[in-house]
């Protein structure tokens, strides 16, 4: 009987505890909420002396690679600095095939030949400046994956 009296005490401090502990958390959380009700953010308006009118994009093409290759062109009206390959080839034939196919599309296409490597390089675009040929050769990737850029010697 003393055990059983015993046992049911414990279990009755151990739910005063716990609850104790839960209404001591409870508090705690009430009090923050009415804290944080209580604080109002500050908002300071943002002047500008002067409006933002025009927004520039540079595009920075310094570190495009490209590949340098002594050249001369095979079939075309010459190579400027800078030139998009879609294409190289051992046998010129198959060369031929893409600078027409460039070509009906509405390209001047040309023709290279890298006698070290024995290749012929289709042109689809020549320009003066990187950034220019950088860009080009980017639209041309989406049907020429594999499209570079090169530096004539």
């Amino acid at each position: 009987m003393c055990a059983a009296m015993l046992f049911a005490s414990c279990g009755t401090n151990k739910e005063s505890a716990y609850r104790k502990a839960y209404d001591k958390a409870k508090a705690q959380e009430e009090a923050l909420q009415a804290a944080s009700q209580t604080e109002t953010p500050v908002v300071t308006p943002m002047t500008t002396e002067t409006p933002v009118t025009e927004t520039r994009v540079v595009d920075n093409y310094d570190n495009v690679t490209t590949r340098t290759e002594d050249v001369t062109v095979v079939s075309g009206s010459g190579l400027r600095n800078y030139s998009v390959i879609v294409g190289s080839f051992s046998l010129k034939a198959n060369a031929e095939g893409l600078q027409n196919t460039l070509r009906s599309a509405g390209y001047d296409a040309q023709i290279a030949y890298n006698s070290a490597r024995n290749m012929y390089r289709v042109v689809a675009a020549t320009f003066d400046d990187k950034g220019a040929a950088a860009r080009s050769r980017d639209s041309f990737r989406s049907n020429y994956p594999d499209a570079w850029l090169l530096f004539k010697k």
